[in-house]
């Protein structure tokens, strides 16, 4: 069992780097591999609704959207870290998180999803909203926590003080394990829940 990290902060060890690594040190200790895929600093473009990837399987924009696509397929869940930007998500980490979901043919029925946010004192709600919103159009469960998955410092030595948020990522961590392996277990005696075939209704008459 996998779980992959995306760390969308420019940063690599700043202070979402430190939330994520909290997350996947528990999760290891819970018997589940991990990866953390630092995204926020490279040079990402956003969706240009070509869908060449409907075609193609893929990106028609060969980055680390098409790096990390493997990844994430193989990945029994995923997190996603960002910083808080205006109260809203990096970016950068969005145009990331729109191709990649997008472009990914593979069925993410069960996978499991967490967001991970930081900020130095506000936005962090809107932000953790925005991120779970890519896992619930996805049929994807949301792993929770005994709070918002969120921290607070302006440097990681400030996070690392924040003892509640990382009480919070530990809880995270080991409740994603747990769903992760409860439904492992429930795939294997009841299957994936059954599909009607999609019904897509415009708004227009």
């Amino acid at each position: 069992m996998k779980v992959l990290l995306i760390n969308g902060s420019p940063n690599e060890k700043g202070c979402t780097y430190t939330a994520l690594s909290e997350v996947a040190k528990t999760l290891t200790e819970q018997g589940i591999e991990t990866e953390i895929v630092h995204v926020g600093n490279k040079d990402v473009r956003g969706c240009i609704g070509c869908r060449k990837c409907k075609t193609t399987g893929k990106c028609v924009f060969n980055d680390i959207v098409n790096e990390t696509a493997p990844k994430f397929e193989q990945a029994d869940g995923i997190v996603i870290g960002s910083p808080v930007y205006y109260a809203s998500a990096n970016g950068t980490l969005i145009s990331f998180l729109d191709r990649l979901f997008y472009s990914v043919p593979d069925d993410k029925t069960m996978k499991v999803g967490a967001a991970v946010v930081s900020a130095r004192r506000g936005g962090c709600s809107a932000t953790f909203d925005e991120i779970n919103k890519y896992f619930t159009i996805s049929g994807m469960p949301i792993a929770s926590s005994q709070y918002w998955n969120s921290v607070h410092g302006y440097t990681p030595d400030d996070v690392r003080k924040d003892e509640e948020g990382l009480q919070t990522m530990r809880t995270l961590g080991k409740n994603m394990a747990f769903l992760i392996k409860s439904i492992s277990l429930g795939k294997e005696k009841f299957g994936l829940p059954e599909k009607e075939p999609w019904i897509a209704t415009n708004f227009i008459r």
